[in-house]
């Protein structure tokens, strides 16, 4: 797992703004390995697709995971016959090899791969990309285990990945449906931000990204899809899920000690509604009713002890004030700084007093219990006695929590621990990138055509291969301009419907 990388934050999601389009909107990757049969009729298939449905600008992209046998000459073909097609060639294998290479070199603002048998129907790929476009959300994923996604495979291949998500969903806490769809896509100035933290080259490529992703806190959109089972796949099964397992076990030990700086992507967008400061709304209620909840259950337990150990040397009443006097002093305390979050010793003196007059609330509480059971039974059960201060205690730590929140720390801020490590807040359409990356991200504001950071730059593995064509050479426009396109053949494609 990388620990190196300190690629900063994110920007703010917008929509991508329509005007003029020149680069596209849209480059959808399809990695391949001796493909050469499938190759040619998927890609056209794919193609004629997005030519009658996509309104915007588009790219295929063509990745060539070092084939031996002649899938290269079909992608070259393509792309001489085809003019939105590119073909890009690797001399390594590994579909996330493949991805990393051609997404952190592309100039389209929305990235998207599917394989090449097109399992998944191509009519879920407008709706897979359009969240990104709109800036609803940073990565979409295709998923066959959504309730309305209607699935055509074998019973072997649904328990395999039925069994993987459950996996993830309880050693990395992932809440996404289905990892290992071949079906995705992510905004560029995402993928710049967690693509070097992602360090898998094959299958694994995919959770990987997603898991980070979420820890991010970026959003991911799911699709249902329809999908039908390629019975010609070559895909490994045994040997893929045994790769897959080492990199939950590698990404689960990288997250448990804190190796990865994901702290630094915490609310990594300025537009989180949580971070906004918005007067006559309460901040914090949910942690702080949380935070009180246990001090208070740890309040109660020390009371309870407190309370059996001075009933064997005096009366009960006298043994409620002392154990009920000497819990409230602790419990102040904890409140003060664990669930309101103040800190040092200002103003300790009068929240103790303040604490004590709520203490005096809580006494006439469980005072006046005691006395109603004492007019009831003259010669009450122990047990009932800490019955009857159970109840009263309730009553009395609700009222205690009102009146702590309202009056005693009325002005205390909200801790939030995954925000005091973040770099100093950026304004509102800049993200924390080093300066030659943070031009780079900005995928709404205008500007003059900026190029990619130099090679030397960036670590190797990330580096472009040197098989890339010229549109691959550079990075994007800072400023994508959007507008729908009508491709010359639509019409007759219309007509021929």
């Amino acid at each position: 797992m990388r620990t190196d990388s300190s690629p900063g934050s994110l920007p703010a999601r917008e929509h991508l703004p329509a005007a003029g389009a020149g680069t596209p909107v849209l480059d959808v990757v399809v990695p391949v390995y001796n493909e050469e049969k499938d190759l040619g009729p998927c890609v056209r298939r794919l193609h004629e697709h997005l030519t009658r449905t996509f309104p915007y600008a588009f790219r295929i992209t063509v990745a060539d995971n070092a084939s031996t046998d002649g899938t290269p000459r079909v992608a070259a073909g393509l792309a001489a016959d085809l003019g939105t097609v590119r073909s890009v060639r690797l001399e390594q294998k590994g579909r996330g090899r493949a991805l990393r290479t051609v997404w952190s070199a592309s100039d389209a603002p929305v990235l998207a791969y599917m394989d090449v048998d097109l399992s998944t129907d191509l009519n879920a790929l407008l709706p897979l990309v359009a969240p990104l476009i709109s800036g609803h959300s940073d990565l979409a994923i295709g998923s066959r285990l959504a309730r309305s996604s209607r699935v055509v495979r074998g019973a072997k291949r649904e328990f395999i990945s039925r069994t993987y998500n459950l996996i993830l969903r309880g050693s990395l806490q992932a809440r996404f449906s289905d990892a290992q769809c071949g079906f995705k896509a992510i905004r560029r100035d995402v993928a710049q931000v967690l693509l070097p933290l992602v360090e898998d080259t094959g299958w694994f490529f995919d959770t990987e990204m997603l898991v980070l992703a979420e820890r991010a806190g970026c959003r991911i959109h799911e699709v249902p899809v329809d999908w039908v089972d390629d019975p010609d796949s070559t895909v490994h099964i045994v040997r893929t899920a045994t790769e897959d397992l080492k990199g939950v076990w590698r990404v689960g030990k990288a997250l448990a000690t804190g190796s990865l700086p994901l702290d630094r992507l915490g609310r990594p967008f300025g537009d989180d509604p949580r971070d906004r400061e918005l007067s006559g709304v309460p901040q914090g209620l949910a942690r702080q009713l949380v935070g009180f909840c246990v001090v208070g259950a740890l309040s109660t337990l020390f009371y309870l002890l407190l309370y059996s150990g001075f009933r064997h040397f005096t009366g009960s009443q006298l043994a409620n004030a002392l154990a009920l006097l000497v819990s409230a002093v602790a419990n102040t305390a904890a409140n003060r700084r664990l669930t309101f979050g103040v800190r040092g010793r200002g103003g300790a003196a009068r929240h103790q007093a303040q604490g004590l007059v709520v203490f005096g609330i809580g006494l006439a509480l469980t005072s006046g219990s005691l006395a109603a059971l004492g007019a009831a039974s003259a010669d009450p059960d122990h047990s009932t006695e800490l019955a009857v201060l159970i109840a009263a205690n309730l009553a009395a730590t609700v009222l205690r929590f009102l009146l702590f929140r309202a009056w005693v720390f009325p002005d205390a801020e909200p801790t939030a621990p995954a925000r005091e490590s973040r770099l100093p807040e950026p304004g509102p359409r800049e993200s924390r990138l080093p300066e030659p990356a943070r031009q780079e991200s900005r995928l709404s504001e205008p500007g003059p055509r900026e190029s990619r950071l130099p090679e030397s730059q960036l670590p190797e593995t990330h580096r472009p291969e040197p098989h890339l064509p010229d549109p691959y050479r550079a990075w994007s426009d800072a400023t994508v301009r959007l507008q729908p396109v009508r491709h010359p053949d639509t019409d007759h494609s219309r007509d021929a419907r």
